[in-house]
């Protein structure tokens, strides 16, 4: 399974299980975000490693700016495939 479709998952989840969510959530206020993250998302049985996430985010806004053959800035935030999960979770539930 790939990192997105165990994102996906996870959020999938996150929504339907508020006890899930609230421990994701409470992942942001400590003093390692992402690891802390990541490592609640494997005790729960989902393959996210804060490496694959970064690169994930670096991955896709890089496809991006090649889409349009360069001349453009990359917009902010379109890397962070991390901040993207979580305003998807806050967001949409």
């Amino acid at each position: 399974m790939t990192l997105e479709q165990e994102l996906d998952r996870l959020l999938t989840d996150a929504k339907a299980d508020a006890a899930l969510k609230a421990a994701l959530l409470q992942t942001r206020d400590t003093d390692n975000p992402v690891e802390d993250f990541c490592a609640l998302a494997r005790q729960n049985g989902y393959a996210i490693y804060a490496g694959e996430l970064f690169a994930l985010g670096l991955t896709e806004s890089d496809a991006k700016l090649r889409s349009v053959n360069g001349g453009v800035s990359p917009i902010d935030g379109w890397d962070d495939a991390y901040e993207q999960f979580f305003t998807a979770l806050i967001w949409t539930t």
